[in-house]
């Protein structure tokens, strides 16, 4: 495993110049969108050759992929330096793959408590389906440890929590894994490879929510799985008898395509996959401007008098702050606060006029909105508390708007 403290952005050349340098027909700069759904060939051997996968880069129906989503799992493996990645049409999407595909009934998860709503509710259709989830406190690698037992065959992070911003103990956690055999899947999205890497703390399967930072704008929905190579699959119990036959290395990934991709249809389109490709160029330099105006903005709300609390890995107050700065190259471009007035937290809001009142992150445009009646309101006041979500909590996804331009308005909303 590489050293965890290895903050090396992806190369922006690369980025730039992958599609070129893989091959374009006609001299094309980017790859183009293939929208055929069937795939013919001359010879019934070949075609033969493409279910049996004995023929290479090959495609049969684009329910398992196309060229133009074959084009995107090559740049986003590449981005998280693994041995490949498959496409879906969402984060959640992903997500649900690996949990769905990947687990039985009667196995055991151990997951950080502080996850993406969405991904809580996930965890309760698994509770449904008999495979339990405990959820932890991760900032401690000992608390994941005590979680333990003889049927847990994962355990699951995100590297910077939304919307609370806690961080977990990435490095010791993985190293617990890989003592005990057990898969890391972490959830790369919100710092996403270009201020992180979860290869380096041992991470098996790395996660994307695709729409948020890798594509950014807020134009086009889907997520990616990684594999990162460093998981020994030989020895995963819940890999299908079919999918024994072929290189242990590709053995997750075989069953994740063909159970996520062609029995459940999780499939990201080819015009999808274009423009998340298009998005994905810019990363770095999105990435590096949002997470400075981000940090700008939380020191500016951190010294405000109506301000109680700001949750942002790069102040010196987040309970987790040694670790960020140990393993990110940034903060990201997610931040919290809470109003110590909570009463307040509407009539401040609507009184923004940069800041977009809308759920969802990672667009190029500033969103913000208030946490407990939103998006955890279904969780119930119970999961929020254990969560740590405040009635007052407030989300901020910080766009390209200038620091000085964002703070001006945030003063003026909060006087």
């Amino acid at each position: 495993m590489s050293d965890a403290k290895d903050k090396a952005a992806p190369s922006t050349s690369d980025t730039v110049h992958g599609d070129r340098r893989l091959g374009v027909e006609h001299g094309a700069i980017h790859k183009p969108i293939h929208t055929s759904v069937q795939y013919g060939y001359e010879r019934v051997e070949d075609l033969i050759g493409v279910f049996q996968g004995t023929l290479k880069n090959s495609f049969s129906y684009a329910r398992q992929g196309t060229p133009t989503t074959a084009a995107l799992e090559a740049k986003i493996t590449q981005l998280e330096q693994g041995v490949g990645s498959i496409c879906f049409a969402s984060g959640m999407a992903a997500l649900g793959a690996i949990f769905l595909t990947l687990l039985r009934e009667g196995d055991h998860v151990v997951s950080s408590q502080f996850v993406f709503g969405n991904t809580n509710s996930l965890f309760g259709t698994l509770n449904d389906l008999g495979i339990e989830v405990s959820k932890v406190d991760a900032g401690a690698v000992e608390r994941v440890r005590a979680e333990l037992r003889p049927n847990t065959r994962m355990v699951f992070v995100e590297t910077i929590a939304n919307p609370g911003t806690q961080v977990p103990d990435l490095e010791a956690i993985g190293a617990l894994c890989r003592e005990r055999g057990l898969l890391y899947v972490v959830d790369n999205t919100i710092t996403s490879p270009a201020l992180f890497r979860p290869k380096t703390v041992g991470a098996g399967l790395v996660i994307n929510s695709l729409t948020k930072t890798i594509a950014g704008h807020g134009a086009a929905l889907g997520g990616a799985v990684t594999d990162t190579g460093l998981f020994d699959w030989a020895v995963y119990p819940n890999i299908s008898p079919s999918y024994r036959g072929i290189d242990a290395r590709q053995q997750g990934l075989q069953q994740l395509r063909k159970k996520g991709l062609r029995d459940m249809g999780a499939t990201l389109s080819p015009e999808q996959a274009h423009r998340i490709s298009l998005g994905a160029e810019t990363l770095g330099l999105r990435v590096a401007q949002t997470s400075a105006t981000a940090l700008s903005l939380a020191r500016f709300l951190q010294g405000h008098a109506a301000v109680a609390a700001v949750h942002y890995p790069m102040l010196e107050s987040h309970p987790q702050h040694a670790l960020a700065v140990r393993f990110f190259k940034a903060g990201s471009w997610l931040l919290a606060f809470e109003l110590r007035d909570s009463a307040n937290v509407l009539a401040v809001l609507n009184r923004l006029q940069l800041p977009i009142k809308a759920t969802g992150l990672g667009d190029n445009r500033t969103l913000i909105i208030p946490v407990a009646p939103t998006i955890y309101w279904e969780a119930g006041p119970a999961v929020r508390a254990q969560m740590g979500i405040a009635d007052g909590l407030v989300r901020v996804s910080v766009g390209l708007e200038s620091a000085d331009e964002l703070i001006e308005d945030f003063a003026r909303a909060l006087s």
